[in-house]
């Protein structure tokens, strides 16, 4: 999942399984899902129809969605919630950097993705220490 000027957007990455891509874009993380379910549904329904030939695993709903938010995705759904200040004090890298990597100007390493995560399930869990 990715985030681009308030948009969400969720594109399959089974390339060499399926004949087409499904994308879908929305403009919240809870549309996105219900959407692209819709667009796979409809992908499968037009496959049928055009008689390609589709994985087994797809014809008999023998599989399970996965969604990873890219960190600008992140960044951006977490916005409301949390300044990058505090992100960045958490997760000990520049606030700069964090905004940089939420206007995907650049992507964070997987190291470097890792501390945010980690720094943002710290608040989270202080926040729930108070509650």
């Amino acid at each position: 999942m990715q985030s681009s000027n308030k948009n969400y957007s969720a594109t399959t990455e089974d390339y060499e399984r399926l004949t087409r891509i499904v994308v879908a874009i929305v403009n919240t993380l809870a549309k996105l899902r219900k959407e692209f379910e819709t667009a796979l549904d409809l992908y499968i329904e037009d496959c049928l129809n055009d008689e390609d030939l589709l994985p087994e695993w797809l014809l008999t709903d023998n599989y399970q969605l996965e969604y990873e938010l890219s960190t600008s995705a992140l960044l951006h759904h977490l916005n409301c919630l949390l300044t990058l200040s505090t992100i960045a004090r958490v997760s000990g890298i520049n606030e700069r950097k964090l905004r940089l990597y939420a206007l995907e100007v650049c992507k964070p390493r997987s190291e470097k993705r890792k501390h945010i995560i980690d720094g943002i399930h710290q608040i989270s869990k202080e926040l729930e220490s108070v509650a």
